[in-house]
């Protein structure tokens, strides 16, 4: 027998699958969500496809997530996202916009989509933040933005629902060794490479500094099956926490966004450093 079902969202690669697969193996109905159609390891069950930077597929996805679960939705995990960074001045609108679809509109049509199915079983709703939430780094203000979002949404989610016998909970992760980190760090260098001269060469040293560090980061990402673990106690637990920090950068970049506003722009400086 299942102890019910849980939809989850970017299940193909990194924290996603790593939650699925532990969360099918530990007696639950697993639905992953995916923006293509991709085989996942049994007993994940087959796929519904949705893609969060297009509204038009959300709708229709809750609807099969609904109908599948037969009054078993237990758990949605919110969990895909992507991050779009670089220079301020060398962004657009519109670069702006797809990030906040994809990282907190998706999400929130999603949740409201489903919300009927886990209210009725009191269902929880975990939410894959970031550190980024909490401190903003430059070169990253498109993706930092929407996390300080859903962070602030998650807050206000989880006081409304909790007299409703429901729990939201925010996990927010440091680095973690997923596909996002490379292509967040291929992305940034194209974008830089695509600016007008001027504009590049007054910032390509800062640029550059920051990059080193994001790879030195990435060289100590914990595995996505540690985040698995929390978003795991997230949904099973008598009584989660509210927020998981998870990652001893996270904890790390906790204190130091807690700090005065003098200490923290010292130590962004610091990571910023032009590289030598």
């Amino acid at each position: 027998m299942s102890r019910g079902t849980i939809f989850i969202t970017g299940a193909s690669t990194g924290i996603g699958r790593a939650t699925a697969i532990r969360m099918a193996n530990a007696g639950y109905t697993v639905i992953p969500g995916l923006r293509r159609d991709e085989p996942l390891p049994d007993p994940v069950a087959a796929p519904v496809l949705l893609d969060l930077a297009d509204p038009e597929s959300i709708a229709p996805a809750c609807k099969e997530v609904l109908e599948r679960a037969g009054g078993t939705l237990v758990g949605l995990v919110n969990n895909a996202g992507m991050s779009v960074g670089g220079v301020f001045e060398g962004l657009s609108l519109e670069d702006w916009r797809h990030q906040f679809e994809v990282n907190f509109f998706g999400h929130i049509a999603l949740t409201q989509g489903l919300f009927p199915g886990l209210l009725s079983n009191k269902g929880r709703i975990v939410t894959v933040g970031s550190i980024g939430g909490r401190m903003s780094l430059p070169y990253l203000g498109p993706y930092t933005a929407s996390k300080f979002a859903v962070r602030g949404w998650m807050d206000s989610l989880r006081a409304e629902i909790k007299s409703q016998g429901m729990r939201a909970v925010l996990i927010e992760p440091g680095a973690i060794a997923t596909p996002l980190w490379e292509k967040g760090t291929t992305d940034a260098t194209s974008r830089l490479d695509g600016l007008p001269e001027e504009v590049r060469l007054r910032y390509e040293p800062w640029v550059e500094g920051a990059l080193k560090t994001a790879k030195m980061s990435a060289n100590h990402a914990i595995e996505p099956d540690r985040v698995a673990r929390r978003i795991e106690h997230a949904l099973t637990a008598r009584k989660p926490k509210g927020r998981y920090l998870v990652g001893p950068d996270a904890h790390l970049q906790a204190v130091i966004a807690a700090a005065p506003t003098r200490v923290l722009d010292s130590v962004i400086s610091m990571v910023v450093r032009p590289a030598k």
